[in-house]
């Protein structure tokens, strides 16, 4: 009995089965494929389409299934078609043909974009890729539309209104024409900010840096609205509650709406309750006392809280040499320290902290690798590091390192990176490899300007990465000996008035083992006098040049500066000797020397102590400073000799015949041996103000004083103030003072034109990089600055002022150095042309290789 229920479970299971595969043969049917027809193609062939679905000729399908899908989905993928059909005509048992219905969509013959410059159209049609002979789809005008709204929202346009229309050209090609209604920028009319109760309105809308409101005052930071922007100073905001005490505060909402067709921002937050730093607790540290790590933390009990503060005082990334315990560490070897602060408990309005601190072990420089370098020996980027083998580890040495490659001018100082690899905790050590790119380090500098006399031209080669030992080595030529880190300057200025020629050689690790430079430099010069029987009155100060009258200098000196590791490894001192020998042969009283034949020298010793610590892009300073104290001394020779210099004009042997004093004899024997002392002092300042927005503050001393009252002060080594500096030689030893907006020599008129012996300079000057790529860095700048020169201190007053502003562009290629153009605007009145004063006015200035 129970075999024969089971049997008729059997038969009953058997015909419910045969049912339900029947009706799923009614929903689905299996068909071979005997033929693929492709429909209504005319750009495309079928072929390629046959290609593309994924099936062919024998396979077996599915019919509605995944493969019939799939076929379908590839087809709207490709954005060729309008629509797709497909179908499945059935021939004879289970074999069908496939039949694929396609209409394609229209290609571009031709785009208008109307309602901006033509210039912007064309970057529209480059940048979207609406190319003739594109396929028109529904993406590409979507995304058309998307892309030229956002472009424009991104400048404050938020009512830019796009239409793209299509009309039809031929048979398969469509002009589009798209029409652009950017609209007015919108400017944020009013900040609405709820929830606040500790600070006011306005000292929130101060936070957002980005998002201003519609001022009439504001110029300088325009009030339109970028979502991205306000998005960012919507963070900032939060972080300013959280820097000063509201740990929990935070946006709720924030609303962006039109009210009368003006923006309204609405911003609504929650302040929540202000917290204060209770007991901190230091545990973890053997190596530095408690005290210390107390010192640099800087926090103590009851001051308001600061999440940011307390982070950045255990580490700050965005000052890798700032003072910092993590730093306290890492600079003194401790690589594999950690330190973290901890929340151990909340009192009411009071956060207690434990600052955790695990030591390790002290870590040191193990292998020391370089990369990258094509031209420079290894050596001269080795001597540079201050990372050596079996040194224990200093990340303060790795950031200083970073610095010294970077003012070699041998690399792209924005690419130079230390790679530490192979960071090992158990032995100790790590490995470094330096990683730098090569940039042109010699330059040819060529220029060409006008004194407002006469013409002057220079021409110069400055090879700062020359190699003196491969002179005589024909193969190192490449196309000149290179890569031992030493400089050969050549230079020659060519005017009417004066030639000079000079060259120059240093080699910066003079003896191999210290970083003291040794420099040798001399230079021969011959002015020609002026012939005052044929003048030009048409031209301010113009005569003919007479070479019967010449003034030859020849120039030598010889210096020696190093770098000091005291008080820290920032100074410098560099010390030189000089020797200039002036002949004069029936020159003329012009540049006021007193005789118009004979000769005189000057010996000089040159002591420059400074420090620079300026950061990290020497064409670039984004930060630092840099201070100088210069003494350029000669010996006191009146008061070892037997000459009577106050009563010299009544001594026999300086009379003429005429029982008169001989002034000619008089000066050849003041100024046989030049005898003085110049002193200098100058500071740099760079402040990165926002975003490499860079304002450089500069002010400079000099004094030219004499041992002997009765010699007075020479008429050498004087100071000439005003004009860009590109102009005058080695004249009389002379040193010119750039002042923009004023001619060259402008401000020395009072002197005779002889020039000051005292002199004083303030500058500002902001600037910001176009662009910083080693193949050329730009930057743009403006400039405030004033500066004057006085004959006698008893004149002097450092508020006395000539001043001027203006703008300029600064261009540095490696090939030919800095390079610039200013356009200054002196406020003051200066000796013109007519003799009288008159107000300076537009000056336009050319910049070689200057440092204003």
């Amino acid at each position: 009995m129970r075999n024969t229920k089971l049997i008729l479970l059997g038969i009953i299971f058997m015909f419910l089965s045969q049912a339900q595969a029947q009706k799923k043969s009614d929903d689905y049917k299996i068909y071979q494929i005997q033929e693929i027809k492709i429909n209504g193609l005319k750009q495309f062939n079928p072929e390629t389409v046959k290609a593309f679905i994924g099936v062919s000729k024998g396979d077996v399908i599915e019919v509605p299934g995944e493969q019939t899908a799939d076929i379908i989905k590839k087809l709207w993928d490709l954005e060729y078609f309008s629509d797709v059909d497909l179908y499945m005509i059935p021939t004879e048992g289970y074999k069908a043909i496939l039949q694929i219905d396609l209409k394609e969509l229209p290609k571009i013959s031709q785009v208008k974009i109307k309602g901006v410059s033509k210039s912007k159209a064309r970057d529209f049609i480059k940048d979207l890729n609406l190319k003739k002979n594109a396929i028109l789809s529904e993406n590409l005008k979507a995304k058309t539309i998307e892309t030229i709204k956002n472009t424009y929202k991104q400048k404050g346009f938020l009512k830019t209104k796009v239409n793209l229309v299509s009309t039809k050209d031929t048979a398969e090609y469509v002009k589009v024409l798209v029409l652009i209604d950017k609209g007015h920028r919108v400017k944020v009319d009013k900040i609405n900010i709820v929830g606040n109760k500790y600070f006011k309105d306005g000292k929130l809308k101060r936070q957002l840096k980005n998002t201003k409101e519609k001022r009439i005052y504001r110029f300088w930071k325009r009030s339109k609205y970028l979502k991205d922007d306000f998005k960012e100073d919507l963070v900032k905001l939060e972080k300013f509650y959280k820097e000063n005490g509201f740990r929990n505060a935070r946006i709720l909402s924030d609303t962006t709406y039109f009210k009368n067709d003006k923006l309204q921002l609405d911003i609504k937050l929650e302040e929540g309750k202000k917290y204060y730093f209770g007991d901190i607790d230091i545990v973890g540290n053997s190596v530095y006392k408690t005290d210390l790590i107390r010192r640099i933390l800087g926090i103590k009990k009851g001051d308001t809280y600061n999440g940011t503060l307390l982070q950045n005082r255990i580490n700050d990334p965005s000052k890798p040499d700032g003072e910092n315990i993590t730093n306290l560490y890492q600079n003194n070897g401790y690589l594999f320290s950690r330190i973290n602060a901890v929340e151990k408990g909340i009192r009411q309005d009071t956060i207690d902290y434990e600052i955790r601190i695990y030591e390790g072990k002290p870590a040191k420089f193990n292998k020391i690798t370089v990369n990258g370098n094509q031209r420079t020996n290894d050596y001269v980027i080795f001597r540079e590091l201050r990372t050596l083998p079996g040194a224990t580890y200093s990340k303060q040495n790795i950031i200083s390192t970073i610095r010294e490659l970077a003012q070699l001018k041998y690399f792209d100082p924005e690419t130079i990176s230390p790679d530490l690899k192979n960071v090992d905790q158990n032995s100790g050590t790590v490995d470094i490899d330096w990683h730098v790119e090569e940039s042109g380090s010699s330059q040819i500098q060529m220029s060409g300007g006008y004194d407002g006399q006469y013409f002057i031209g220079t021409l110069g080669l400055m090879l700062n990465n020359f190699s003196m030992q491969n002179i005589f080595k024909g193969k190192e030529y490449k196309p000149l000996p290179q890569g031992d880190g030493q400089t050969l300057g050549l230079n020659m200025q060519v005017s009417r008035r004066y030639n000079t020629y000079s060259l120059t050689f240093t080699e910066p690790w003079f003896g191999g083992k210290k970083p003291q430079a040794l420099t040798v430099s001399g230079y021969y010069s011959t002015y020609y006098g002026v012939d005052y029987s044929n003048q030009n009155y048409s031209s301010y100060n113009y005569y003919d040049v007479d070479r019967s009258k010449k003034f030859n200098i020849i120039g030598l000196t010889v210096g020696l500066s190093k770098k000091l590791q005291w008080p820290d490894d920032y100074f410098f001192l560099s010390q030189s000797i000089s020797l200039n020998h002036y002949n004069i042969k029936n020159y003329g009283s012009i540049g006021s020397f007193g005789f118009n034949n004979g000769q005189s020298n000057n010996f000089a010793y040159n002591f420059v102590f400074g420090r620079n610590n300026t950061r990290i892009n020497p064409i670039y300073p984004t930060g630092g400073s840099e201070f100088l104290f210069s003494a350029k001394i000669t010996p006191p020779y009146s008061l070892f000799g037997s000459t009577d210099y106050a009563n010299i004009d009544s001594d026999p042997a300086y009379l003429d015949a005429d029982g008169n004093p001989d002034m000619e004899k008089i000066n050849q024997a003041k100024f046989k041996f030049i005898e003085y002392y110049k002193l200098k002092l100058g500071g740099t300042w760079y402040t990165d103000l926002y975003k490499k927005l860079v304002l450089r503050s500069k002010a400079e001393f000099g004094f030219l004083g004499a041992y002997n009252n009765d010699l007075g002060i020479p008429p050498f080594e004087r100071f000439y103030v005003g004009g860009s500096g590109l102009t005058g030689g080695n004249l009389d030893s002379r040193e010119i003072i750039p002042l923009r907006g004023y001619r060259d020599y402008s401000l020395n008129s009072s002197f005779g034109g002889q020039g000051g012996s005292l002199y004083n300079k303030f500058s500002m000057e902001l600037r910001y990089p176009i662009t910083l790529k080693p193949q050329a860095s730009i930057y743009v700048l403006t400039f405030l600055e004033g500066a004057n020169t006085y004959n006698n201190i008893k004149y002097y007053n450092p508020f006395s002022l000539k001043k001027s502003a203006g703008v300029g562009v600064r261009i540095f290629m490696q090939m030919f150095g800095l390079l610039g153009i200013d356009f200054g605007y002196g406020f003051d009145k200066v000796p013109g042309p007519s003799g009288g004063l008159e107000k300076s006015g537009w000056q336009t200035h050319f910049i070689m290789n200057q440092r204003l």
